[in-house]
Formats: structure tokens, sequence, C-alpha cells
């Protein structure tokens, strides 16, 4: 590379001014409409550490607030809406419940305090459907192919932003 350095498109950052760490994918950055740059990989880990929470993509480019699709853990949530008694036929019945999307909500408010302001999930939708290398949101290795989410999932984002009024 230029000047003895790789050019790998790999955000980093040196530890100590020893290691250089990788902490994200430069292509997954994305620009909030108000120009604030918003790393999503980091926060989708930090957010994962919900026991609830399976799988979580932050979207948000272009947009006045950072938001988050989430496909919740049914396993554990089947288990939790037994416990509260509640209906648990379907994921579309889980995810519907009032006090489902309120424990996600407490939940995410939580971690919300130790993260960034301009990168706190606002609003989340939650989504019925796994995501799997079959039905073609995620990659072999397992990771979230987010063009495809954005498109598959238009109308749930449209519904999360639908009344831009939020600031």
């Amino acid at each position: 590379g230029k000047d003895g350095w790789f050019h790998t498109g790999d955000i980093g950052e040196f530890v100590n001014d020893k290691f250089l760490k990788i902490t994200d994918r430069k292509k997954e950055l994305f620009k909030t409409s108000g120009g604030k740059y918003v790393a999503p990989q980091p926060l989708e880990n930090k957010y994962k550490e919900f026991p609830y929470i399976e799988q979580i993509m932050i979207i948000g480019e272009n947009r006045k607030f950072v938001s988050a699709l989430i496909v919740p853990s049914f396993m554990n949530l089947r288990e939790w809406c037994a416990k509260k008694e509640l209906s648990n036929s379907t994921n579309e019945e889980m995810i519907e419940h009032e006090e489902v999307i309120d424990l996600f909500q407490k939940a995410i408010e939580e971690f919300n305090e130790d993260i960034n302001k301009v990168e706190q999930a606002k609003k989340f939708k939650l989504l019925a459907d796994e995501w799997s290398v079959e039905s073609g949101e995620l990659t072999p290795t397992m990771k979230v192919k987010r063009r495809v989410i954005l498109e598959k999932c238009k109308n749930e984002i449209e519904e999360l932003y639908g009344d831009q009024v939020y600031v």
C-alpha cells in the first residue's frame, strides 16, 4: 500500500499505539440526515447481549435517527410468554403482544444508557421471520446482508420513519 499502509477498506484504531484493532467495516458505516456517521456492527453486538434478541440490524442512513430491525430469539421469547400466560403459538402472535414490545423497549432503553446519543436506537420493529442463508438475508458466514434486508423490510422501515417528526 501507499506509505507502507495496507488499504483494506477497514476502519481501525491503534490500541496502546501498538496493535491495530479493526473496529468496523468501512462500507457498513452510514450517515444520518444530520450528517453523523454510525457504525452499525458494534451497536448490533451490544444490543445482542439481550437474551431475547437473536438477530438485529441497525438502520438510519439519511434518516433523522437510528432504528433497529429485530428478530427475537423465539425460543427464549416463547418461554417468557408461557410464563406470562400470553399466547405463543406463532411468532406473529408473540411480537404483537404489548408486554413483549414493552420487554424490548425497556431493554433497549437500558442499553442506550451506554451508547452515544446519536447512535442510540430510538425505535425498533420486531420481525416474525428469522433471517437465514436459505432465505437470502445472511451470507454463508452468517453476516447480515444489509441491502437485502432493507429491500425486504421496506414497509416495516417506512412504518418506523413514517412520521419523520421524531427528533
